[in-house]
């Protein structure tokens, strides 16, 4: 029962990071967006923390072609992928990722 409790809190946290992320790409917060994704990681890199994301992403290629930049971040980061770069860097890697070839 308590770890359920904890898990709850660790969803509840990654949906205020989530939230926040989108908060702040609106606001073109793009220093902001970097702390919160690195705070994200700094707990994924605790010993003893591990989340396996429910669902593989059920996205088309055309959904990764013109899903927003923040969306695309919010992925990688529950995904624990770090990714750097600009959007069309972003929208190849989660095609090339999250996609079979024959699905490209």
């Amino acid at each position: 029962m308590g770890e359920e409790v904890a898990y709850d809190h660790i969803s509840n946290n990654n949906s205020e990071l989530m939230m926040k992320l989108q908060n702040d790409h609106v606001h073109g917060n793009k220093k902001q967006q970097q702390v919160y994704g690195d705070m994200f990681m700094e707990k994924k890199n605790k010993c003893g923390y591990f989340q396996m994301p429910l669902h593989y992403p059920r996205y088309k290629k055309s959904d990764y072609e013109s899903m927003d930049e923040w969306k695309l971040d919010c992925l990688f980061i529950q995904y624990g992928l770090p990714v750097h770069g600009d959007l069309e860097y972003k929208r190849n890697y989660a095609i090339s990722t999250f996609l079979w070839p024959t699905q490209y």
